[in-house]
């Protein structure tokens, strides 16, 4: 059987039956692993981070046979307990979760139901019992990729647009831990091309307001960027639109955005959330999975990359794609060390 179902959290909390094919599923006493759940703090949509884990989603039901509900939050606080409890009553016995806000209720469901697997998605949550398991994508490999590309193109005035000043942006949907990795990455790599080259940044303060975020990509633009990096979710979607309207370039991030604004989308830092659900479910299925592990998944785990494709080729010379690709080999091999935010 395959069916993907879609669940909105509504304003009020109501009896939580789901019907499915005429039938009505309660909470049984032995949680079904072929019934998976995906909980996320914001919405579909946003072609990129929580777009990302949602085709992982869909590979389940494909490659499986398993039965998937979507619940989105759409950041209201409100609805992360009945997000849960929807999950939970309606029979998941795998629930991949993006928890930014409601750490602790994770931690609680977890504790209090045994039987369901909790596997928490981008940060680390750790529950009293030990049971969640938690995928930790190492952003400052992929950042550090990115950095380096926006260094090269910075430094390149042969491209169209590009300017003498060594200076490069970025566009974060709001200040936490996993952007500041993310920017911490970016300048990093942009410094191994060039130690002078600098970067300036700016908090957008919303992932869902796409006019936002092209205000914030032309800030940037304005004092002398001509590379911004968008972390902000849909918020982004803005930053490559100035980005073309300028006549300058942007970096995508968490899906491949490179075709969104052709010509002016130099690459996209790939967060792989739906590899890496599809990843952990395949572990569950076949029997190696093991509950409570912090999973790391970095450049040589593909759990984070660049998206080179012919948009890239448009815009970067053959050269600079060939050093950019001997970059990430020597970050996996160890010949170049990637520094953690702290």
């Amino acid at each position: 059987m395959r069916l993907s179902v879609r669940v909105f959290i509504l304003g009020c909390m109501a009896p939580l039956l789901i019907f499915i094919g005429g039938c009505v599923k309660k909470k049984s006493d032995s949680a079904d692993l072929t019934r998976v759940a995906y909980i996320i703090n914001g919405a579909l949509g946003d072609q990129s981070f929580y777009d990302s884990g949602q085709q992982g989603i869909d590979r389940l039901a494909r490659d499986f046979e398993a039965v998937s509900t979507t619940i989105e939050t759409n950041f209201d606080s409100a609805k992360y307990p009945q997000a849960l409890q929807s999950a939970v009553q309606w029979n998941a016995g795998v629930i991949f979760v993006i928890s930014y806000g409601f750490e602790d209720l994770v931690k609680e469901y977890a504790d209090k139901y045994e039987d369901i697997i909790f596997v928490n998605i981008d940060t680390v949550v750790e529950n009293s019992r030990k049971t969640i398991t938690s995928v930790d994508f190492i952003e400052e490999e992929g950042a550090f990729m990115a950095g380096a590309a926006a260094g090269m193109a910075t430094l390149n005035t042969a491209i169209p647009g590009i300017n003498e000043e060594k200076l490069i942006g970025a566009v974060g949907g709001d200040k936490d831990p996993v952007i500041d990795a993310f920017i911490f990455g970016y300048e990093q790599g942009a410094r191994y091309i060039d130690k002078d080259i600098a970067i300036e940044r700016i908090y957008a303060g919303t992932w869902e307001d796409p006019v936002r975020g092209k205000q914030a990509a032309r800030q940037l633009f304005s004092q002398g960027c001509d590379v911004v990096f968008q972390i902000a979710s849909l918020t982004g979607s803005g930053v490559l639109e100035a980005a073309a309207e300028e006549g300058l370039y942007a970096i995508g991030v968490d899906s491949n955005q490179n075709g969104m604004q052709p010509g002016s989308v130099i690459t996209s830092d790939l967060k792989n959330i739906g590899n890496a659900i599809y990843k952990v479910y395949s572990a569950i299925r076949d029997g190696t999975f093991k509950t409570g592990e912090v999973l790391e998944y970095g450049l040589a785990e593909k759990g984070v990359g660049l998206a080179i494709d012919d948009y890239t080729r448009a815009i970067l010379p053959a050269q600079d794609i060939d050093r950019l690709l001997k970059i990430e080999s020597d970050i996996i091999s160890g010949a170049i060390t990637v520094e953690k935010f702290q």
